[in-house]
């Protein structure tokens, strides 16, 4: 594309940085993010995208290289530690090969959808490839990538073997694109659909890739919901936020006798439908719309339970100023849950807030679980998939308790 080769051709420029003890001690701990006043000195001012060499305060040694990025409070995201870098097509080329044979394991099973590069834990800070099938899908958050994203864009189809790749951009990004560059945008190859079929653990799913939320699914329960597969033949389960189904699905192709999503969007419950769909079952599929606390409360006053109970919520904590409502909620889901969750039922808790930390999640749900007065056995207690590899304390976001009730 035409954009993509002016991208290529723009100006970066290199500035010389020094940090203070406390940043020059993140760096050589190979921490990624960099704020602004931890930043003494540079040479010259500089502008989105521009390289950011580090060196010592006191033996004026090369620590590591960054990227500037003037619209965030993290001024500087670290590409390389240890040592410098020529931010060149053979240095992206060997970050996406490391990232990739980390995935190798993951795609010898029946899966072809998978994160190619997530973020910080694989070098990227602010950018995400996601592949389904043969569509990769790259999704932007941080617009230092603009200058590189030919050279990275080239690597990870290379590796991929992809035939098409997706430009999706974050909320805050997309009035600041490049002229040329837009959300949804198709920059390599042709699209057909923009709904892409794919395969998890030998069940199909779909994504919308143009439209759908992050870069159209949700991997990072992919184990989980291979979990929750294999515990549900001859099964009732209920599958609280259940956006697209992913949870539903594989119980359902796994034999569970009847399964219930439910979720505050119709047009997310419809994809769960069709995504059920592409699969062979024979158990009954019911849909709830609306919110789940208001939902799980009707049933609990209606006398339902489930042999299994999971629930999924989106991230309650955004901000650290929401982890204290954000831990009320988690222990009202908890309550909800145990209610809910039949004699001898399985209760599946998950939470994706970065900012409740595993501990404190984990802890809640014992409490919880201690407060109802039922005998439980804590069967597992899981993280990202194999795919979204931690490298540092702020990347891990995703726990799972796996809960035996009697």
């Amino acid at each position: 594309m035409d954009i993509l080769k002016a991208l290529n051709k723009r100006e970066v420029n290199t500035l010389a940085v020094k940090l203070n003890a406390a940043g020059e001690r993140s760096v050589l701990n190979g921490h990624p993010w960099i704020f602004s006043n931890s930043i003494v000195k540079n040479n010259k001012e500089g502008r989105t995208g521009d390289i950011c060499v580090i060196f010592s305060k006191l033996k004026n040694k090369v620590i590591g290289v960054g990227l500037l990025d003037n619209e965030s409070p993290i001024r500087i995201k670290m590409i390389q530690t240890g040592g410098g870098a020529k931010l060149n097509e053979a240095y992206f080329q060997n970050r996406v090969e490391e990232a990739f044979s980390k995935r190798q394991q993951l795609l010898s099973t029946q899966t072809n959808s998978y994160r190619l590069i997530f973020g910080e834990n694989d070098g990227f800070p602010g950018l995400i490839a996601d592949v389904y099938d043969s569509v990769l899908v790259i999704k932007i958050y941080s617009g230092i990538w603009w200058s590189f994203l030919p050279k990275v864009l080239n690597q990870l189809i290379a590796i991929s073997k992809v035939s098409t790749s997706v430009l999706r951009l974050s909320r805050n990004l997309q009035s600041k694109a490049p002229e040329g560059l837009y959300d949804g945008q198709v920059i390599y190859g042709e699209l057909s659909n923009e709904v892409v079929e794919f395969v998890e653990h030998g069940v199909r799913f779909s994504a919308n890739v143009i439209k759908g939320h992050k870069t159209g699914y949700f991997l990072d329960h992919r184990h989980n919901r291979k979990k929750v597969g294999e515990l549900s033949q001859h099964k009732t389960v209920l599958d609280v936020f259940s956006y697209a189904g992913g949870f539903s699905v594989h119980a359902l192709a796994e034999g569970a006798s009847e399964v219930t999503s439910v979720d505050i969007s119709s047009q997310a419950l419809e994809l769960a439908k069709m995504n059920a769909k592409l699969n062979s079952f024979e158990g009954i599929h019911k849909t709830i719309v609306g919110d789940a606390f208001e939902v799980l409360k009707s049933l609990i006053k209606h006398r339902k339970t489930f042999d299994i109970v999971v629930i999924d919520p989106p991230s309650f904590a955004k901000q650290q100023s929401e982890v204290a409502l954000a831990k009320k909620k988690y222990r009202q889901l908890a309550k909800l849950g145990i209610a809910l969750c039949a004699k001898d039922g399985i209760l599946i808790l998950a939470s994706c807030s970065s900012r409740v930390s595993s501990k404190a999640f984990f802890d809640i749900n014992k409490s919880e679980l201690i407060a109802s007065g039922r005998s439980f056995e804590t069967q597992l207690k899981t993280q990202h998939d194999s795919d979204h590899p931690v490298g540092f304390p702020e990347g891990a976001y995703l726990k799972c308790g796996f809960y035996n009730l009697k």
